[in-house]
């Protein structure tokens, strides 16, 4: 039992490595790519800490060259699915008993870890089982991650301090627990970071958490595992799980034990899994707490005053880094008739030069979008707005699966407001601009708040204070994450506290205190030091 509070002290983001020519961070992960790429590594369930092979083997793939093979990893059942949730219950007697300050050691030293030796790892892992670039990937498999674990840590700190007032007579104090069961963890494929954070930040508060990686992000979450392996996470405490969602979900989800959902996903598996758990609540043990990230169709929205270099730049950047498979990815953008001459003109010069090919070459921009369902998807998008009469595309088009699942970053300008990729989220870089007449402002702006379900990123170009004080109010319930004169992704942990609500999930904003609370369940204990002796109170006398 600890007998002092101890310090955590609040950190700052990790540095960003440069990963200029001749440097020695980028010869490192060069020869880390190297070694990576020639070895095929297998890849195990791991169930209370032990590795579990299935027989039933997938393989992990380089997405910029689809015929190259990382990995083969073993995939879970029904009854691999029954063992890691027998395990998590079973690990949740010692591991919640473990003082707080020890829980959170494990994964302040995955932090040190993940920025010293494990670092060119998480990254190659990334840019080759993602296709991420170079940038991509240390901003966020190495730096988002490590500020997740830091940041958290410092989070919880803060919460476990905050205790009622105390009055004469009584002692009052707050504790708080972890939830009655066990976590399940969906992580998505386009961000290794949250493949380590979903699973990892209710495990910090003392649950035990079963982790279900996306198929296409197994390679770098696998590591992350061993990485949390090697801080001394206790055996159970997380327990890896590849495998089919519809095998093995419905037996997490179903279980008397579920005591929450951390979900990152589509909007449609999320709603799926939400009825599933409400077809279920007379079952649980308590309600579950269901905290879901999902989809998005983010704006940029320009007033005649902006700066159009800067809007040029942040179509580019928010649309196309990372192949655009950012759920905060700019996918549609209402530009001004006065404006657009200049902004097509900048995006045209800006585009000329940038590079999609192999993330290896560090002179690429954008990689491949992550396996061939996806480039169907995307270029049944771009096929669509080819045939239509309300659009044209501008730039790019092109899509290439010879080697890899490459799609050129495509602009389509379209003359309907409600055009299909106005509307539908796309994953991949595409993005679809409308030219509204500076006379139809306000018209502009009813449909930029309107169009879409969803609720996650947006952003305002303006120069002038009247106008972005006034959109911020009029866009109020468009975007959980605002940005102002900003593209509309690039949130930071701790800085930009990230979630949205309508159909872009719970917003319980990653990243802050807000996401913590969700894996505690409270208890205020009050202390009566003089408890009362008789029932009857003074008012009760009639004299």
């Amino acid at each position: 039992m600890s007998n002092a509070i101890y310090q955590v002290l609040k950190p700052q983001n990790e540095p960003i490595r440069s990963y200029l020519p001749e440097s020695q961070e980028k010869k490192s992960l060069k020869l880390k790519l190297k070694e990576m790429k020639q070895t095929e590594i297998e890849i195990p369930l791991i169930i209370n800490g032990k590795e579990v092979r299935t027989g039933k083997i997938q393989n992990c793939i380089i997405p910029h060259n689809h015929s190259h093979i990382l990995a083969k990893y073993h995939t879970a059942g029904p009854e691999e699915m029954k063992m890691a949730i027998d395990s998590a219950l079973e690990a949740k007697k010692e591991w919640e008993k473990l003082d707080w300050d020890h829980r959170l050691a494990v994964f302040l030293k995955a932090a040190e870890l993940i920025s010293g030796p494990w670092r060119d790892t998480l990254n190659g892992a990334t840019m080759l089982g993602q296709s991420k670039s170079v940038y991509e990937s240390e901003v966020e498999a190495a730096c988002e991650l490590i500020d997740f674990f830091k940041f958290n840590s410092y989070f919880i700190k803060e919460i476990i301090q905050e205790q009622p007032d105390q009055i004469k007579g009584y002692y009052n104090r707050m504790e708080y627990r972890p939830l009655e069961g066990f976590v399940l963890a969906v992580t998505p494929f386009n961000f290794t970071a949250i493949g380590g954070n979903l699973p990892s930040a209710p495990a910090m508060v003392g649950n035990t958490s079963i982790w279900k990686p996306a198929s296409t992000s197994i390679y770098s979450n696998y590591y992350i595992m061993k990485v949390l392996q090697e801080a001394g996470l206790p055996d159970g405490v997380i327990n890896f799980l590849p495998g089919p969602g519809s095998v093995v979900g419905p037996i997490a989800l179903s279980h008397r034990m579920l005591a929450g959902v951390h979900f990152t996903g589509s909007t449609g598996t999320f709603n799926d899994m939400w009825k599933t758990i409400a077809n279920n609540l007379g079952n649980y043990r308590g309600y579950p707490r269901i905290v879901g990230e999902t989809g998005g169709k983010d704006f940029v929205f320009v007033h005649p005053s902006a700066d159009v270099d800067a809007v040029v730049i942040a179509i580019i950047a928010g649309g196309f880094g990372y192949q655009g498979q950012k759920c905060s990815a700019t996918s549609r953008v209402y530009l001004p008739e006065s404006l657009w001459s200049k902004i097509k003109s900048g995006l045209l010069e800006q585009l000329a030069d940038l590079k999609v090919g192999d993330v290896e070459d560090f002179t690429n921009y954008m990689g491949a979008v992550i396996d061939r369902n996806s480039f169907n998807s995307i270029k049944s998008y771009i096929d669509y707005a080819k045939e239509s009469k309300e659009a044209e595309i501008i730039a790019g088009g092109k899509c290439n699966d010879e080697v890899g699942f490459f799609v050129d970053p495509t602009v389509i300008v379209t003359t309907n407001p409600k055009f299909k990729t106005m509307t539908e989220e796309i994953f991949g870089p595409v993005v679809t601009i409308y030219v509204y007449k500076d006379s139809d402002y306000e018209e502009a702006l009813d449909l930029c708040e309107s169009t879409s379900d969803y609720g996650l990123t947006g952003s305002i170009f303006a120069r002038d204070r009247k106008v972005i004080a006034a959109l911020e109010k009029k866009l109020t319930y468009s975007a959980g994450n605002f940005y102002i004169n900003d593209k509309t992704t690039g949130a930071f942990v701790g800085l930009q506290p990230f979630g949205g609500a309508r159909a872009s999930g719970t917003n319980e904003k990653v990243g802050s205190k807000h996401n913590i609370y969700r894996w505690l369940i409270p208890r205020t204990i009050k202390e009566n030091f003089n408890p009362p002796k008789n029932y009857r109170l003074e008012l009760m006398k009639e004299a």
